[in-house]
């Protein structure tokens, strides 16, 4: 009898999208998004942090049909009115007025300030409005752009990460698990101190940027495991030049602490998945009889089949951005990373590299996009 476990069967690939927490820096998603419509690759299943979560809320949250324009409707009303574009045109350094304009007075149909803040950081709040700014904006918009119905029917499956704040221990929720409303996606983008925390089943939760910001290991972890195409989309620079000015400092510093070590988690998969491999060979290995023992089945059960492609999309910088690039709401800079995300992605799609032949022991092979190989990490 040469019957194989079903620990160590493959099941059919998936095609999930991951998406980084970002704030402005998300419309790059959406770019995304919309080249893997246009070639009707849609994804199986959507996991997202903070502005990830918002993107993939929307995704999940409509049917195909309404997806991409539920995506635009979504950043049109997050871009900066026309006056303050106007402003934006102005000989100012970098995006310096439209982004103190946000700071000063909120986006609309995202955040407004909170009163309460101004009268300074010991004044006491509730738990739920201890923040600078009120997402009640934020809830308004995206009850009115996702449909709950179809964002809990699991096509595609939506996960989002949050922190919880009591315990420091990282929450995905999943719509293959529970119901999902849209508090659960604003957990996801509660970044403290600007947000405040969300409640949810007693609990408080915020961003779960702050534990992690790419949220692809719950694909890794999933249980089972299946053959998955992962488009893991990187909207904060793992690599990049020396500083010399406190400006460069603090852009350089933000890149890092929200890239969430990427390199290293994903050379960490690299060589878990590789022993999950090796035990799946040697179990095939085994006499039969040997390899149905419930002693074997248990240590077989540690081992898999399934392969794993990543394809690591790498954002883009903009000319004169700055460690403020994450509230850049400018129309122009929506615009100009949409169209990044865009292209980028039909460049991974007519190159196909996952397609390509591997050593079957490997089982996780990453494909690394970037307009930019130099600062690109080895793949």
């Amino acid at each position: 009898m040469n019957a194989i476990p079903d620990c160590l069967r493959p099941e059919a690939p998936q095609r999930v999208l991951v998406l980084q927490g970002g704030g402005a820096l998300g419309a790059y998603q959406a770019g995304v998004y919309e080249a893997l419509h246009e070639a009707g690759m849609e994804p199986d299943w959507v996991i997202g942090t903070s502005i990830g979560a918002i993107n993939a809320g929307i995704i999940a949250g409509n049917i195909r049909a309404h997806r991409l324009a539920a995506l635009r409707e979504f950043w049109r009303r997050v871009g900066h009115d026309p006056a303050v574009e106007a402003w934006s045109r102005l000989p100012f350094p970098g995006n310096l007025f439209p982004n103190w304009a946000t700071m000063a007075g909120g986006v609309a149909g995202f955040f407004r300030p909170n009163p309460q803040a101004w009268f300074g950081a010991d004044v006491p709040m509730t738990p739920e409005r201890a923040g600078f700014y009120s997402c009640a904006p934020l809830e308004k918009t995206l009850a009115e752009v996702i449909d709950l119905k179809a964002m809990n029917g699991c096509a595609p499956r939506l996960t989002v990460g949050a922190a919880a704040v009591r315990t420091a221990q990282m929450r995905y929720f999943d719509s293959r698990d529970m119901t999902l409303t849209i508090r659960h996606i604003m957990a996801s983008g509660a970044l403290p101190p600007a947000f405040p925390a969300i409640r949810i089943d007693g609990e408080l939760y915020w961003d779960g940027g702050v534990l992690s910001n790419t949220p692809v290991e719950v694909v890794f972890d999933d249980n089972p495991r299946r053959n998955s195409l992962v488009f893991a989309v990187h909207i904060w620079n793992p690599r990049g030049p020396e500083p010399e000015t406190i400006n460069q400092v603090l852009h350089r510093e933000k890149d890092l602490r929200y890239a969430s070590r990427a390199a290293s988690h994903i050379l960490r998969q690299q060589q878990i998945h590789r022993l999950r491999h090796i035990i799946a060979d040697l179990a095939l290995r085994l006499p039969a009889e040997q390899r149905l023992s419930p002693e074997v089945q248990a240590m077989a059960a540690h081992g898999c089949l399934t392969r794993m492609d990543v394809v690591r999309l790498l954002a883009p910088g903009l000319d004169n951005e700055d460690h403020t690039k994450d509230i850049d709401f400018s129309r122009a800079g929506i615009q100009a990373r949409w169209a990044a995300g865009l292209e980028d992605t039909r460049r991974a799609l007519e190159r196909r590299p996952w397609e390509q032949q591997a050593d079957p022991l490997d089982g996780f092979l990453l494909h690394e996009i970037r307009r930019d190989p130099a600062l690109a990490m080895a793949g």
